[in-house]
């Protein structure tokens, strides 16, 4: 455990942005579970409205400094391509 005062407040501040970022990810990550969800049924109106919520939690994700700008393009084009193949 710390003893310095601005060590202590550091760990305050990295615990408050982890748990930020896990939310964050794990928002991500149900997104992108609804998409695939919707691609295993076959629905594919509910695949791409399900698709566009989750392009919009990836990109704010990015934004605030969550993701890569590689990562983030990865998870959108491999969702895109399941969709894609849907047709």
């Amino acid at each position: 455990m710390a003893n310095i005062k601005s060590a202590k407040k550091r760990i305050k501040v990295i615990n408050k942005k982890t748990l930020r970022n896990r939310m964050i990810k794990s928002q991500v990550k149900t997104a992108t579970k609804k998409v695939l969800a919707a691609v295993n049924t076959g629905d594919k109106a509910a695949a791409a409205e399900a698709f566009k919520a989750a392009t919009k939690v990836i990109d704010s994700a990015y934004n605030k400094g969550i993701y890569h700008v590689n990562t983030v393009a990865r998870k959108k084009s491999s969702l895109a391509k399941l969709i894609n193949k849907m047709a």
